[in-house]
């Protein structure tokens, strides 16, 4: 078997694992709490049988030069799509892993959307140069995107690992078996965005035989996390000097608007009459106790 058929034959068993993932999460019933990334894997096969469709239609019923531009442009929006789903899929694996700890789940996601946003803002400005295409143009910037949203990916997968053990979670946890499978997709996906602007190679070269194992390696494990029973969390017990308490502890009062304490200028208008006798009495035995220290008030003063 040739290099080109070794890659074919992994572009086709791509789908078919991604059919079977789809099963496998149908039949655990997580599709609930894993619904991005159904959602993930079904645009996979969508996009993959649309640039075959394409693919087998050139140089017979449209021609080559068009076949060739829509195999373009649909490839790199599925590029671009994945991409996408990818973060929104790591986005989802930590909140589950952070559900217990809502301080930590709010800000993290906070700092999370602005950084995607400065990225994009990045990724915009870096694709742009001097006398550049439109199609130039449009691989700079899924590429930079592709690589910013990988390391992304990288930066919540280690937060998520790190986190594994304190929030209760196992390695046999299927939070742990998706954020896992993604970084492996997100490293690949990074080092195709840096090789295909770099250097010029075949579509059917080693580095796409790597790509194709790794990504067909990661459905796989996916297939198995869900087709597993997954262990119950496990109840969490953070000591008090815990990281992850005390950031959780602030993170819950940051943004809360403070209380309010009238100083000074409130109108008699404001008070009920009941608060205002509660007020003039309190301050007749405020007096009453300043004139005579030491001397508590009658009973008689009491009444008055």
């Amino acid at each position: 078997m040739t290099l080109a058929h070794a890659v074919k034959l992994l572009g086709y068993c791509d789908p078919l694992l991604c059919l079977i993932a789809v099963a496998a999460l149908l039949r655990a019933k997580a599709v609930k709490s894993y619904g991005y990334l159904a959602t993930l894997l079904l645009a996979r096969v969508a996009f993959f049988t649309a640039e075959w469709t394409i693919d087998s239609l050139g140089g017979s019923v449209i021609s080559t030069k068009t076949a060739y531009v829509y195999y373009f442009y649909t490839y790199w929006t599925a590029f671009a799509v994945e991409s996408v789903f990818m973060l929104i899929v790591i986005c989802s694996m930590y909140r589950l892993a952070m559900a217990p700890l809502k301080g930590l789940h709010t800000l993290g996601m906070l700092v999370f959307k602005w950084v995607a946003g400065i990225s994009v803002l990045v990724a915009l400005g870096s694709a742009f140069a001097p006398h550049i295409t439109k199609v130039n143009y449009l691989i700079g910037f899924v590429s930079q995107m592709q690589r910013t949203q990988s390391i992304l990916i990288l930066c919540l997968l280690l937060f998520v690992c790190f986190a594994i053990r304190p929030m209760g979670l196992s390695y046999r946890s299927r939070i742990f078996g998706v954020s896992l499978g993604l970084g492996v997709m997100a490293t690949t996906d990074m080092v195709q965005s840096a090789w295909i602007n770099n250097v010029n190679s075949s579509m059917y070269g080693a580095f796409s035989l790597i790509s194709g194992g790794a990504i067909c390696l990661t459905l796989l494990t996916w297939t198995i996390y869900f087709a597993m029973p997954e262990p119950k969390r496990r109840l969490i017990t953070l000591p008090t000097t815990s990281p992850f308490l005390r950031w959780n502890q602030i993170s819950e009062v940051l943004g809360d608007s403070p209380g309010h304490v009238a100083i000074a200028g409130l109108p008699p208008d404001m008070l009920a009459p009941a608060e205002i006798e509660i007020m003039r009495r309190a301050s007749a035995k405020m007096n009453t106790t300043t004139a005579w220290p030491g001397v508590l008030p009658s009973r008689s003063t009491d009444a008055a």
